[in-house]
């Protein structure tokens, strides 16, 4: 029985590892692919306008926001990539945040030599779910906004400018943290902390800014609330299930902070 689980979890081991290296090598096709699916179901949504269309302008205001939206998680990966190459080896910062647990520090070279070394295992669902995240969130404001431009009223307006740059803001920095776990790049957890607060702020603000737009209709409040509410219960459910992971795992710690369990 224990050589069975020994062999079924070396089996995980490597089929997690070889989504690493999936995304390593395939993220432009992973690029076009969402881009692809993007911008056929924005077109759908565009065609169901609710604004009329009666110039040039219309039509760009009106498409902006999608085009925005399709653009933001590519440009996190691309400037994240381009800061920090395949193979660099970055620096520990010099504050720690992880304090909890009995470590011994490891030079970069041993870290790198350990058999749980890189974002395989759990660390490969983290990364998959962040990519989820950004794809979701995405397709909630495809269907929960419609498309509008200046024709639409100002409560109209600003809500579709709050929640365009909730959509945008997050998936680029969601993509920055995929970037930094699949580079193996000590920042990460700290900056995927960052990004949790950061989502759960802007939620707050918008129902903050949203609640004070005047002539809001009941039948657009509700939803909106029901959704912002939703986006907060996300971030904190990921956070419960994946900080004492991202605290506690061997491969977490050697992997982003050159430290391994403490000898006995």
């Amino acid at each position: 029985m224990l050589q069975w689980f020994a062999c079924y979890a070396a089996n995980i081991r490597t089929r997690s590892a070889a989504i690493a290296r999936f995304f390593e090598a395939r993220m432009g096709v992973v690029a076009l692919a969402w881009l692809a699916v993007f911008t056929l179901s924005s077109a759908v949504r565009l065609a169901l306008a609710v604004s009329p269309v009666e110039s040039l302008r219309d039509a760009a205001i009106l498409a902006l926001p999608y085009i925005l939206i399709a653009a933001a998680p590519i440009a996190g990966f691309l400037i994240a990539e381009r800061a920090f190459p395949r193979g660099t080896l970055s620096a520990q910062p010099e504050v720690r945040l992880a304090f909890y647990g009995h470590w011994r520090r490891l030079d970069v070279l041993e870290a790198r030599r350990s058999p749980v070394f890189g974002p395989a295992g759990f660390m490969a669902s983290l990364l998959v779910g962040m990519l989820l995240n950004v794809v979701i969130r995405s397709f909630e404001f495809l269907v929960s906004m419609p498309a509008l431009n200046g024709h639409a009223p100002e409560w109209a307006q600003q809500m579709m400018l709050v929640m365009v740059a909730d959509v945008v803001v997050m998936s680029f920095f969601y993509m920055v943290c995929f970037v930094l776990a699949l580079r193996t790049v000590p920042l990460f957890p700290r900056m995927l902390l960052f990004a949790w607060l950061l989502d759960i702020a802007m939620q707050l603000l918008i129902a903050q800014h949203v609640a004070a737009l005047p002539d809001l209709p009941v039948n657009v409040a509700v939803p909106l609330h029901g959704l912002l509410h939703g986006n907060v219960t996300k971030v904190l459910i990921s956070a419960f299930v994946w900080l004492p992971y991202l605290l506690l795992s061997d491969r977490v710690n050697i992997t982003y902070r050159s430290r391994g369990p403490a000898e006995d």
